[in-house]
């Protein structure tokens, strides 16, 4: 897992933590079953708090993307390749959709890229 938190940055270090392994997961850097550094050592390697490194375990665990087991600690899950192929399917469902509407190709970027934008969704145009 990569261990670079810059405080240069505008993104909080909870949020930069919390990508990165989601990169990795999604790139299949992190592969499932993979076990992550522990809370406790991942706070005292990068020095930061950690309350900051907790948050971002469990946003990465509500994301489905790793799951806790007690003791043994945080591991990548199954759930996040489930999750692929759902966003695969939905991906594919839209495409039949936008084809079916004989939206071109451009437009229907243009709004999944602002449905993916927060408060973007609103000001997507069909």
């Amino acid at each position: 897992m990569e261990r670079v938190v810059r405080q240069s940055l505008p993104v909080p270090p909870f949020e930069q933590l919390r990508a990165q392994p989601a990169r990795q997961i999604q790139d299949r850097m992190l592969t499932v079953g993979s076990r992550l550094p522990t809370i406790h050592h991942l706070a005292a390697d990068l020095g930061l708090a950690v309350n900051t490194v907790g948050r971002a375990y469990r946003e990465l665990e509500e994301a489905g993307l790793i799951e806790t087991r007690g003791r043994a600690g945080s591991f990548v899950s199954a759930a996040g390749e489930e999750g692929r192929e759902r966003a695969r399917q939905a991906a594919a469902d839209h495409a039949a959709v936008i084809t079916g509407l004989g939206i071109d190709t451009g437009e229907a970027i243009r709004i999944v890229q602002a449905a993916l934008t927060p408060g973007g969704a609103a000001s997507a145009s069909v």
